[in-house]
């Protein structure tokens, strides 16, 4: 069965609302005993659930009435927060009315497959809190790395605009490329190499002549 619960006789949701010390009726708490005296046990749940997979409007609201504390008991215990907790308990009664026809007494009780549901749910809630939290975590550091990066860039594009390429001025034309390509392209030495069509040892010496000659030039001590 797959159709919206019974609108025939409207159930009151989860919401609990304080009152002068009285129980409100409907209204369950994940803490207080539960409700007694009701149409139905838990014993005859089964013969219940059957008729709710019917579309029995009535048996729905019986099962309601048996077991939505249980779910919102169990949901509040994992999700924390009560509002939360209303949201998701409601969700598990629906599932309860929609999957009715999917239970089996052979494969449990009642009250264990609608807890099974309640966990499941509550669960599923903390985690994508969860992974929403962390994704506005992971946006925040990105746009502080990427504030960073244009930080560094503009230092880098000052020091290019003016000392660095001053100083690569001063190098000879292998120098040069050498650097230009190592450090600027991010070419190994072996790939600096096969460009130039030069011996790996000789890209080798050029390079380590032409990071003496820039550190000299730009005034960085070791």
């Amino acid at each position: 069965m797959d159709t919206p619960p019974p609108a025939g006789r409207h159930r009151p949701t989860l919401r609990l609302v304080p009152t002068a010390g009285a129980r409100t009726v409907n209204q369950p708490s994940p803490f207080g005993p539960e409700p007694t005296g009701g149409s139905t046990d838990r014993t005859g749940l089964p013969e219940v659930m059957r008729q709710v997979a019917h579309g029995d409007k009535e048996a729905f609201s019986v099962l309601y009435d048996a077991l939505a504390p249980l779910v919102f008991g169990i949901v509040i215990k994992v999700v924390r927060d009560r509002a939360q907790s209303e949201e998701v308990a409601q969700e598990v009664m629906i599932d309860l009315w929609r999957q009715a026809a999917r239970y089996r007494p052979d494969s449990g009780s009642v009250t264990t497959w609608a807890a099974t549901i309640a966990h499941r749910r509550a669960v599923d809630r903390v985690r994508s809190a969860q992974a929403s939290a962390d994704r506005e975590r992971a946006q925040a550091a990105r746009e502080h790395r990427t504030a960073f990066d244009e930080v560094a860039e503009q230092v880098e594009t000052r020091l290019d605009s003016e000392q660095v390429r001053r100083c690569l001025g001063g190098l000879t034309e292998l120098q040069r490329q050498v650097v230009t390509m190592a450090y600027y392209q991010g070419l190994t030495y072996r790939e600096v190499a096969e460009v130039l069509h030069a011996p790996l040892p000789t890209v080798k010496t050029r390079m380590r002549d032409g990071l003496i000659r820039l550190r000299d030039c730009m005034g960085v001590t070791t």
